[in-house]
């Protein structure tokens, strides 16, 4: 059985901004702040641990008052380096800490049980992997992942196949814990990518659309 402490928080901001037209979209402000400090508060609600992992100059992260680790995998290598980041962030900060759940920056209304529901459905083994889906879509990005597989995942990166997610995944066991839409009828897992999706964002908390 996994216990709240032996989990700690992964956001996942290492990515490149291409379709929001040069700002970085973690920080758009959305309803007085930026979108990452969103996920970080949600984040914080489920875990008291937390890092951002994120490339590039951390001041213009500062505000968040979290620790900050850049991919220890060179050149932006996807998804993936950042969860091995963040796996050995854990290892070296927070020994006690068995598992991270990853989310990602630009997805500020993920579900408020997420860490719950992940611990639920896990078999509580150092190899399973568990992953997020709605409405019949995987989001890759939400998972519960043990620190013991970072050796594992780092020679994974090393070889080339970075973007691969499913390919590392399949190697281990794998649980998909299925999340419900909002009370309306919307994706939890909306992820901000575009200018008329950040509207779309400022409208449904407006409508008091998301739990």
């Amino acid at each position: 059985m996994i216990e709240r402490d032996d989990i700690a928080g992964v956001i996942l901001a290492g990515g490149l901004s291409r379709r929001m037209g040069g700002p970085e979209k973690s920080l758009l402000e959305l309803a007085g702040k930026p979108l990452v400090a969103h996920v970080r508060d949600r984040l914080a609600s489920q875990t008291g641990r937390i890092v951002l992992n994120a490339n590039g100059d951390p001041a213009r992260f500062s505000l968040l008052n979290l620790p900050i680790q850049a991919d220890t995998i060179a050149g932006f290598a996807g998804p993936l380096a950042g969860i091995l980041a963040g796996m050995r962030w854990v290892r070296s900060n927070l020994p006690g800490a068995r598992y991270i759940v990853s989310v990602a920056a630009d997805t500020p209304f993920f579900p408020g049980d997420l860490i719950t529901q992940f611990i639920a459905h896990h078999d509580g083994s150092d190899t399973m992997i568990a992953l997020a889906t709605s409405s019949g879509n995987r989001h890759p990005v939400f998972g519960l992942w043990p620190v013991a597989l970072a050796d594992a995942l780092e020679d994974f990166l090393v070889t080339g196949d970075n973007g691969k997610v499913m390919l590392f995944v399949r190697r281990y066991g794998l649980v998909e814990v299925d999340f419900p839409m909002s009370r309306k009828g919307s994706d939890p897992f909306f992820n901000i990518n575009t200018p008329e999706e950040l509207a779309l964002a400022h409208a449904m908390l407006e409508d008091a659309e998301i739990g």
